[in-house]
């Protein structure tokens, strides 16, 4: 990806500046200044916090969507009733939270692939995927998603020939999206675990495709 989806520029609110301290222009500083503040008025536990960074990156996301991906691959009653309604899908799973309440799954194929964007702000199903990327929530991916998602995919090493249909799903407030990737090809001996180790995040937001032990795509 290059610097003009991953990085986005900082500014700086001169309404909130203090009379004696400058507040940090940089989002990451600004957060880390609001949590030390927290912590020193005894509202927060740093411990705490960092429990739950690590379950949303290392226990929950990718690992709960790449379940879900691997299942529908194994198992054509489930992905049927996965692509008609998502949400109640899952819920047997137990992976259903207060991020992943309304969940729309697409299909990639032969013919169509999907791509997820939220263009007003970074809605994304945190308990199916973890912790969003940083370049899902910048400026231009939200813009350029929508105006030349070719373009956007080609700059994640993603070219798409123009007999593939795009198509481009804006997720919201009330509803989430999720990509089901095509399985990859030399998959057929492994297991349903075997298998969800090789769905990454980018392959369910639609940025990639999922790789083939042997390293060639579907």
């Amino acid at each position: 990806m290059t610097a003009s989806l991953a990085d986005h520029p900082h500014h700086h609110d001169p309404a909130r500046d203090h009379a004696h301290s400058e507040v940090p222009s940089d989002p990451a500083l600004r957060t880390k200044a609001l949590e030390s503040l927290l912590t020193e008025k005894g509202l927060v536990d740093p411990a705490a916090i960092d429990a739950w960074v690590d379950a949303y990156e290392t226990k929950i996301g990718p690992r709960r969507g790449a379940q879900i991906v691997a299942r529908a691959w194994i198992d054509p009653q489930f992905k049927a009733r996965l692509l008609q309604d998502a949400s109640r899908a899952i819920e047997p799973l137990g992976f259903l939270g207060r991020e992943a309440q309304h969940i729309v799954v697409v299909e990639n194929t032969p013919a169509v692939h999907n791509l997820v964007v939220c263009t007003l702000c970074s809605c994304y199903p945190w308990g199916l995927l973890g912790l969003p990327p940083r370049w899902y929530k910048a400026a231009p991916y939200r813009s350029r998603s929508v105006m030349d998602p070719r373009g956007v995919l080609a700059e994640f090493g993603l070219a798409l020939g123009n007999e593939l249909e795009v198509r481009v799903w804006d997720s919201t407030a009330e509803i989430r999206y999720l990509v089901l990737p095509e399985r990859p090809a030399g998959t057929d001996g492994l297991t349903e675990a075997a298998l969800a180790e090789l769905v990454t995040r980018d392959a369910m937001i639609g940025v990639a495709k999922v790789e083939s032990p042997k390293g060639r795509t579907a």
